[in-house]
């Protein structure tokens, strides 16, 4: 196969995709029952990484399936993508920039990242509390927010789970140091990294280790901090062994 030939099926499944979507763009004009449609065009623009304007035929999409779990399922994804895409455009900005003008729109950014994943989790919950990992990202969005308590609460239903207390913990544990409980947030890492009867994963327990001794310096509590530092030693060891 010649370099044009090969450069020409690398193409190939691009310009499909940009063929399907102006089908489906004309076809839902004329269909706009087609749920099947809409679901299809909304991830061709997610797969273009346009979440935008997958996020629009979406929201057309709810206004006539308004009970369908998968279109809002697929809405609030593309809400979620659509979001994260603007923070990582004004990130880069205001790296190019940094100017004053920048920083608050990057803020801004911040901010409605956070929210649109709070709204979200918070409406996933309630119309299924079985999804108990997304209290992990809705702790985390409230912890990016400043809602410390609220976070802190958040995090409560995972410290009776194997799987999820020890990222828990260490949730648990960065919010009691913004609240200055220093003590309580000792307590809090010490869970997520040494607890005999739950084994952490590496990287967690590298960070709250990391965290453990920060605090436990700042208080000036030296006999714990030598331990503290010996786990953490062994810790990164485990961790960079665990790294592929």
């Amino acid at each position: 196969m010649s370099p044009s030939e090969k450069q020409s099926d690398s193409n190939a499944p691009a310009a499909l995709n940009i063929e399907r979507r102006q089908e489906l763009e004309v076809h839902l004009r004329t269909s706009p029952t087609d749920l099947d449609g809409f679901l299809e065009l909304g991830a061709i623009y997610r797969a273009e990484d346009r979440p935008a304007e997958a996020r629009r035929i979406l929201e057309q999409a709810r206004k006539i399936f308004p009970d369908d779990m998968k279109v809002l399922w697929e809405f609030e994804e593309a809400t979620l993508a659509r979001s994260l895409q603007q923070l990582r455009e004004v990130a880069d900005l205001d790296q190019r920039l940094c100017t004053s003008e920048t920083e608050r729109e990057l803020q801004r950014s911040q901010t409605d990242w956070a929210s649109r994943r709070i709204e979200v989790c918070k409406a996933r919950l309630k119309r299924n509390p079985s999804l108990v990992h997304l209290r992990i990202v809705l702790a985390e969005a409230l912890y990016d927010a400043e809602m410390y308590e609220k976070s802190l609460n958040a995090v409560k239903p995972l410290l009776s789970s194997d799987e999820h207390s020890p990222y828990g913990y260490l949730i648990g544990g960065r919010c009691l140091l913004e609240l200055k409980r220093d003590v309580e947030a000792m307590a809090a890492f010490r869970a997520a990294s040494l607890r005999r009867s739950v084994i952490s994963p590496p990287r967690t327990k590298v960070a709250a280790l990391k965290l453990l001794c920060e605090t436990a310096e700042r208080l000036g509590v030296e006999l714990t901090q030598n331990r503290y530092r010996e786990a953490l030693q062994i810790a990164e060891q485990q961790l960079a062994a665990a790294t592929p």
